[in-house]
């Protein structure tokens, strides 16, 4: 398949948990025509609501800066693609792929990132995922086929619906933009500081909509 990135986000859609993740007014989305642009979502709470777990700098500076690139890269990786295709330019639409993967990844994962995170979480996750979790991870995701949950890495933006089958549920994101202003190379103090605004109900319903697609 030439755009498994694209393929995925179609897959997505046209499930319960995809039209959710997908929706324009949760990541920015704007419709043109056959073709969507992609825009930065608002964060659901202020820049400095995670304080002091996570710094109002370090957010404004992952959420207007990091977020935004992988946006407008991966706005212009589609535009080629889709002259590509028009074109039937197959060299160019192969040679778009680590682009359109790298930065679509790096969009899907912080928009998943940021509601994942909440000033009001912490504590423990409850009920059915409570129980499925067990202890430890980076990514957790859901595998259908398999009906449980999992616990992957992926490198660099790699999307994990898209390289794993996985659906998302939770997801850190350890690269050194997200933390090194305030932790510095102290990464394990970033990831115990993320479990006190991680956003349980989010997860759990995450978690909920997936077990029914």
């Amino acid at each position: 398949m030439l755009y498994p990135l694209l393929a995925s986000r179609i897959a997505l859609a046209r499930s319960g948990f995809g039209k959710k993740l997908l929706a324009p007014a949760s990541y920015g989305l704007i419709s043109l025509g056959v073709h969507c642009k992609h825009t930065l979502p608002d964060l659901p709470y202020d820049y400095n609501a995670l304080e002091p777990y996570i710094s109002a700098d370090i957010m404004k500076l992952h959420h207007q800066k990091h977020h935004a690139t992988y946006i407008n890269n991966l706005n212009i990786a589609e535009e080629k693609l889709a002259d590509a295709v028009v074109k039937g330019d197959t060299s160019t639409i192969i040679s778009l792929q680590p682009a359109l993967k790298f930065n679509g990844g790096g969009h899907l994962n912080h928009s998943i990132f940021w509601e994942v995170l909440s000033p009001h979480g912490g504590g423990e996750p409850e009920g059915k995922l409570m129980e499925a979790i067990g202890s430890g991870w980076c990514w957790l995701g859901y595998d259908v086929t398999a009906k449980q949950l999992k616990i992957v890495t992926c490198v660099n933006q790699d999307p994990l619906k898209a390289t794993t089958g996985l659906i998302p549920l939770f997801g850190i994101d350890v690269w050194e933009h997200a933390y090194y202003l305030q932790y510095k190379n102290v990464r394990p103090d970033y990831v115990k500081a993320i479990f006190h605004i991680a956003n349980w109900k989010n997860v759990a319903e995450r978690f909920n909509a997936a077990q029914v697609s």
